[in-house]
This record gives C-alpha cells, sequence and structure tokens, in this order.
C-alpha cells in the first residue's frame, strides 16, 4: 500500500462536495453506450451492485431511471449522504470494496472509475468478491489502466492514485472466478478515452 493509495478514502471524504457538485446530470456523460449494453445483458430482476457508488450520480441515477433495484457501496460517508438525500428509496452502504461481503447476489456488479484506485495487489482479491456477489449470469464492467502499472492525477490539489494490471492478468483473473469477456476497449474513444472491460458471469 502506497502513501497516495491510502490517501484515496481520505481525499473523497474532505471533498465529497465539490465531487457532488461536478458530477450532476447536468454535466457531459459519455458513458451511456456501455450502461446500455451492461444492461442488456443484466438478468431480468435487475439487481445491481454499484461499488464504489459516490454520490450516486450520474451511473446509479441512470439505472434507478431504467427500473433497477440499487445498491451502492463505497468508503466515503460523506458520498453516500448525498446518494441517499438524492435517492432515498435505494440502499446505501458505507462499506471498504477490498472487504465487501454483503451475502447477497446480484444481476449486475459495475465498478466505473472505481477500483482503478486499488493498488494492483488489492485490485487482484477483487475478483473472489466479484464472484462471491454474482448470480448466475450477472454482468460484470469495470474499467482499467491500459497495462500494469500506476498512473497518477490530481483532484483539488491532492493527489489521485490509480493503479491497473495488465489485460492479460485481468482476462486471467474474469476467467479463473467463472466470468467470460463479453467486451474490451482499450481508450474508447466515444467514452472519454476510458479503458472498459465488459463480463458475464457463467450460470452454474
Amino acid at each position: 500500500m502506497s502513501i497516495e493509495s491510502d490517501n484515496i478514502i481520505g481525499l473523497y471524504r474532505r471533498h465529497a462536495q465539490t465531487w457532488a457538485r461536478r458530477r450532476t446530470p447536468a454535466q457531459p456523460w459519455t458513458a451511456h453506450k456501455w450502461m446500455d449494453v451492461f444492461l442488456g445483458i443484466v438478468p431480468d430482476t435487475k439487481r445491481i451492485l454499484d461499488i464504489g457508488c459516490g454520490t450516486g450520480d450520474p451511473i446509479a441515477r441512470y439505472f434507478i431511471d431504467q427500473g433497477c433495484s440499487v445498491t451502492g457501496i463505497d468508503a466515503s460517508p460523506e458520498m453516500l449522504e448525498i446518494a441517499q438525500a438524492r435517492f432515498p428509496r435505494s440502499t446505501w452502504i458505507n462499506a471498504d470494496m477490498r472487504s465487501l461481503d454483503l451475502e447477497q447476489k446480484f444481476d449486475g456488479i459495475l465498478a466505473w472509475h472505481s477500483s482503478f484506485h486499488l493498488t494492483p495487489e488489492d485490485q487482484r482479491g477483487l475478483f473472489p468478491i466479484f464472484e462471491k456477489h454474482a448470480a448466475p449470469g450477472a454482468a460484470l464492467m469495470f474499467t482499467s489502466g491500459t497495462g500494469h502499472g500506476v498512473a497518477m492525477g490530481e483532484f483539488e490539489g491532492e493527489p489521485l492514485y490509480h493503479a491497473s494490471l495488465a489485460p492479460d492478468e485481468f482476462r486471467a483473473l474474469l476467467d479463473q472466478h467463472g466470468f467470460e469477456v463479453v467486451d474490451f476497449v482499450v481508450e474508447d474513444p466515444d467514452c472519454g478515452g476510458s479503458t472498459n472491460w465488459l463480463a458475464k458471469y457463467r450460470a452454474n
């Protein structure tokens, strides 16, 4: 664990209100295509687990508007207070994704622009957590870097840690934990340049 990665939770706690102002429905959003495809392979009961949900905008809002049952988890209680006020009928849980155990299964699992704040070692540890929470046929979608390594960003004058595994390792981890890759695009120009993974859990 690096100092920068260990600071992520505190950074989002300190700047929750700023984050909320920047992530509103009025702001441009380029991820609709991926959300639509994700939802298209989610089983009909549409129970969605949003890992690293933040304030619920715009991701959870999208799924709520589509009639999904959304459970959001985040390590920042300040972010969750905002999500709870905006979407009181959804479930918001203060938890660390690295040790998540909700004893529930979900039809869709999302870690969109969240899991890449973990160290590579901690990212490896997420895949059994994904599997534990996946119902048969569940969709899984997450973002990553383009290769193994660390990339530092900045938010409100503070260092913002990002890391990634190599694509081959992500593929191996998905397969090991029962997921088949449906789509993978590196630096998608139609999605703000993000590198996106979509997979489906094999039904037992």
